[in-house]
């Protein structure tokens, strides 16, 4: 599932420095340590003869607007060029710019899949592979990739909480949290939430980004039941800014549906029935990550006749996958946020002839030619509704498949802020 970035107003290019474009010689970045002057004659020889790149002398804007067009993997690599561009791959402004232009191209070429695998008799854990690998219409069966994230164990199940902006918030056991990127290879482990689970306790998680705050932040909700219609709530709330947890207002809303709250609109979602009998209807209930209020979203009046629904967010829209047991499913998506008449039928999708009776679950991704791609059984199903036609790619014992955008986000927000501002201060203090 991924989120629509949320950038900063993009700053206005200085256009007093601009200079005739010239040529620059880039050295390798072992030359960069200025030579001595009573360095040998063979020192000399060897820089005169070091390989270097010639190229034009962009201005700044027009340097900026070609990288941030890149995929993070050559990003990666282009920091090592200079200090310069370390420098600037490693601006929050750069790294919001490349977020929003990677995370709204149409063709998805910076999108990648996890998929939680789990083999018979054996723990869950994940896998990898590019969206348009599993858009590819000419392989019948997807490649996907072993993935070391973090803690990997074969003795310990992994599920995904769910991705914002690049970032992928995994859980291990319940016991273990943390923000990984998995394309630039971060992850940080969050702090013990340190709370004693009860007997009759759940937990659901749930992960996002705080736009007011400029912050990113992770939700634990513990509900135990005490018998008959009694039961409590305690919520807390990390926050990578702060790097620790506070506790706020218990859960208001209902009982919490046991699944992980879904990002969009900078608040987190979950369903919730409005009591314990299992006729009563369900409701979505909201929670701002700004200032932590607790609030209502009317679901979509999808009729009778539905046998199961499963919510969430698709393209940053809420989303409700409505299923008529094995005639179809359709998609309901709130295309405004907070306003009820905006929920429309966006497509359905019959049922294959499958002797194993397998369930669509939550879709992946809508295309913008209107095509769906949906999790069926142990694979992935791309139906096209204009032709009804179905293209479909196994993959063994996926359990679950979450999409991210691929960013520079890193989730080692205070470390590599507290290396800026000492490595800032060394150059004030005129060191090296």
């Amino acid at each position: 599932m991924e989120t629509k970035s949320k950038p900063e107003p993009r700053q206005e290019p200085d256009h007093h420095h601009h200079h005739p474009a010239k040529k620059t010689k880039i050295n390798h970045p072992m030359e960069e340590e200025e030579q001595h002057p009573s360095a040998s004659t063979s020192n000399q020889d060897q820089e005169s003869s070091s390989e270097s790149i010639t190229f034009p002398d962009f201005p700044h804007e027009i340097l900026v607007e070609i990288l941030s067009r890149l995929p993070v993997k050559s990003l990666v690599k282009f920091k090592c060029v200079s200090k310069s561009w370390l420098s600037l791959t490693s601006n929050p402004h750069f790294i919001k710019a490349h977020l929003r232009i990677s995370a709204n191209k149409d063709d998805f070429r910076h999108h990648g899949l996890i998929f939680t695998v789990l083999p018979p008799n054996s723990h869950s854990h994940l896998k990898q592979c590019s969206l348009r690998s599993a858009l590819n219409v000419e392989m019948s069966i997807i490649q996907v990739i072993d993935i070391d994230y973090p803690m990997k164990s074969p003795h310990k199940s992994v599920w995904v909480v769910g991705s914002c902006d690049g970032l992928v918030c995994i859980a291990i056991e319940e016991n273990d949290l943390f923000l990984w990127n998995p394309a630039i290879r971060k992850y940080k482990k969050l702090p013990d939430l340190a709370i004693r689970l009860k007997h009759g306790c759940y937990i659901i998680f749930g992960f996002g980004y705080d736009m007011l705050n400029d912050d990113y932040k992770v939700v634990a909700i513990f509900c135990v039941f005490r018998g008959g219609n009694d039961y409590e709530t305690e919520v807390r709330v990390y926050s990578l800014k702060h790097d620790s947890w506070m506790r706020i207002d218990n859960f208001k809303g209902g009982v919490p549906l046991d699944d992980s709250g879904k990002y969009a609109n900078g608040k987190l979602h979950w369903a919730a029935s409005r009591g314990f009998d299992s006729n009563h209807s369900w409701k979505i209930v909201s929670l701002d990550l700004g200032n932590e209020s607790y609030g209502e979203v009317e679901r979509p009046e999808y009729g009778d006749g539905v046998y199961d629904w499963t919510f969430g967010v698709l393209g940053g829209c809420l989303t409700v996958l409505c299923d008529y047991e094995w005639t179809r499913v359709d998609v309901w998506v709130m295309k405004e946020y907070g306003v009820r008449d905006s929920w429309s039928k966006v497509v359905s999708v019959p049922y294959l002839d499958d002797p194993e009776k397998s369930r669509y679950s939550f879709p992946v991704c809508l295309l913008k030619n209107g095509e769906i791609l949906l999790v069926l059984g142990s694979g992935l199903v791309l139906y096209n509704p204009q032709s009804n036609t179905f293209k479909y790619r196994q993959i063994n014992g996926v359990e679950e498949v979450n999409m991210y955008a691929e960013s520079l986000v890193s989730p080692l927000f205070i470390e590599e802020n507290s290396c800026v501002i000492m490595s800032k201060a060394a150059e004030i203090r005129g060191e090296s």
